[in-house]
């Protein structure tokens, strides 16, 4: 007994016939026809026949003479993720810029949680929406991470030699994420907290002449600095000595790391031939990243233990034997004795440097912002540190930083209302149905809106208003995470790997620089972020600080 059934769409009907008889109850068919038609959530599927009726048991389906539609939502028939008109040549350009992540907001408020966009020809859909974020997140025969998709946001840095950066397909990611997440767990970052510390203090003397002078600083660009400081550290054990006076600027070896973004985004935006031209763009391109590689190269050279012993990758203290991130990925060793090759050593601290400073100095900036602009912020950090610190130097340990309870509920908030992260995109392997009926073709590029989906108003209360207060409620942050509403650091099996590091040395940095110093806003304008860099980061936010000549008394 054969049926025929089918989904609806933009383009079409999708049809398919099974043979009825052979199943024995509807949870059974339902399950099968799920499967067959791609439907990211297996469970939620309606019969429908020609009347509209809703077909409730399998006798039902069996006994009726029309084709049944298949739908996710009993109301709705399976249809393309709505957006607006596009304009011909520029599509909906206009639209999202300058101002992306409104607009985002905007036209979810308008076509509902899921939308597609077309951009200067590139068609993505988005959403806002945890549930479908959860089911796009998951490294499944649906969904996954293909960077050297030319469509794919990240396509213009897409080696297939590092972890952030490589398809989930390329034989290079299997070995990297087997040996770069034990340099970035706990246990690691804890053996790494003296050189975040040395790191992060280094900043004091130039931040004590500026405080002397009563001057105001550009926040991003002295967290820029900070940030690649502290990753140097910790990836190749080198002090870039950003800060030996207020003006110094940022070390060779970053500059070079931000020219060889800039170009390859250039690049990819450009035809395939225009690279094998031998001058512009394209050659200036190739003269820094073998300049780049060949400084990594020199610090890996001159950190790394050649002569030490193999590092069992399967030993949890092993890494304490290492000296940095570079020398235990040098070192390591798995089970069958088998170490990360060379050129995933090196593809591996490239990303892992670049990726790190990159998002960890947006998040600082936007933290200094959100205690200068929501008020008494600083005033509760500070006391919480003088409970934790008193009036002496205070070397870190990883339990003393994370422990703080206000320190941790704040830079949640901050990373909720101010996520760095904004374009986490997954490709489709095959036509897939969403949760609400919303039909994805094979090919399609699909991005998780984090910043709309952390203060999408249907899972957050008050979302627009900046409270730390939020996470204090035990087991608020599970949840939220588990729904899918909280992922400032993507999930799944391509979720960040540094998201211990990251945290650590931003809670770290906060709790030297508020202790020392209190922050003043003095941006001369409203605060805007650069729409089209890798990451959301403030461009003119300003502050002054002023040394504390104080301390806090310790609360009881």
């Amino acid at each position: 007994m054969h049926k025929e059934f089918y989904v609806g769409g933009n383009d079409g009907k999708r049809s398919n016939c099974l043979d009825v008889s052979a199943f024995t109850s509807l949870a059974q068919l339902t399950a099968t026809l799920a499967e067959v038609f791609a439907f990211a959530d297996t469970k939620a599927l309606w019969l429908v026949d020609d009347q509209r009726n809703h077909l409730s048991t399998l006798k039902d389906a069996q006994e009726t003479k029309d084709a049944i539609e298949l739908r996710a939502t009993r109301h709705e028939s399976i249809r393309e993720p709505p957006g607006p008109r596009p304009l011909p040549l520029v599509g909906n350009r206009y639209e999202l810029y300058p101002d992306v992540l409104g607009n985002y907001d905007r036209l979810f408020s308008l076509y509902g949680p899921m939308i597609k966009t077309v951009n200067m020809g590139t068609t993505i859909y988005h959403t806002n929406d945890p549930d479908i974020s959860r089911h796009l997140l998951r490294e499944d025969k649906l969904f996954t991470k293909t960077t050297s998709d030319a469509s794919h946001p990240l396509h213009y840095m897409a080696a297939q030699d590092s972890l952030f950066t490589c398809d989930s397909a390329s034989p290079a990611f299997a070995p990297s994420h087997k040996f770069v997440p034990p340099t970035m767990s706990p246990r690691a970052v804890a053996h790494f907290m003296p050189l975040i510390q040395d790191a992060a203090q280094s900043i004091f003397p130039a931040f004590d002449e500026l405080a002397e002078s009563e001057l105001a600083i550009n926040v991003y660009q002295n967290m820029f600095k900070l940030a690649s400081q502290i990753i140097w550290r910790v990836v190749l054990n080198q002090d870039l000595k950003h800060f030996e006076t207020p003006k110094t600027p940022p070390s060779l070896p970053i500059r070079l790391l931000g020219q060889y973004l800039s170009l390859m985004k250039k690049s990819s935006m450009q035809p395939q031939w225009f690279k094998y031209l031998p001058f512009g763009g394209p050659a200036r391109l190739k003269m820094v990243q073998q300049q780049l590689f060949d400084m990594i190269e020199e610090a890996i050279d001159a950190c790394i233990d050649k002569h030490g012993p193999p590092l069992s990758l399967s030993d949890p203290t092993a890494l304490r034997s290492a000296s940095c991130v570079t020398d235990f990925l040098y070192r390591a060793r798995d089970n069958d004795g088998k170490g990360l090759p060379h050129e995933l050593v090196l593809g591996n601290v490239v990303a892992t440097a670049g990726a790190g400073f990159t998002t960890s100095s947006s998040l600082l900036s936007w933290a200094l912002y959100a205690l200068v602009r929501y008020p008494g912020n600083q005033e509760r950090l500070l006391e919480e540190i003088s409970r934790h610190r008193g009036d002496t130097d205070k070397r870190w340990t990883y339990d003393e930083i994370h422990g703080m309870k206000f320190l941790d509920c704040f830079i949640k908030e901050v990373l909720r209302l101010h996520s760095p992260s904004f374009q986490t995109a997954r490709n489709a392997k095959q036509d897939a149905v969403l949760p609400g009926g919303y039909f994805i073709p094979k090919g399609s590029i699909v991005i998780a809106c984090f910043p709309s989906i952390q203060k999408n108003p249907a899972h957050w209360e008050n979302p627009l208003r900046f409270d730390p207060d939020r996470w204090m409620k035990e087991g608020f942050a599970a949840q939220m995470a588990r729904q899918g509403s909280y992922t400032p650091f993507a999930a799944g099996g391509r979720g960040c790997v540094g998201f211990n590091l990251a945290l650590t040395q931003v809670k770290l940095v906060l709790v030297e620089l508020v202790y020392r110093y209190e922050f003043e806003d003095s941006s001369p304008e409203a605060v805007v972020y650069d729409p089209e860099f890798l990451v959301v980061r403030p461009m003119n936010f300003y502050a002054a600080l002023t040394r504390r000549k104080k301390w806090r008394p310790v609360l009881q």
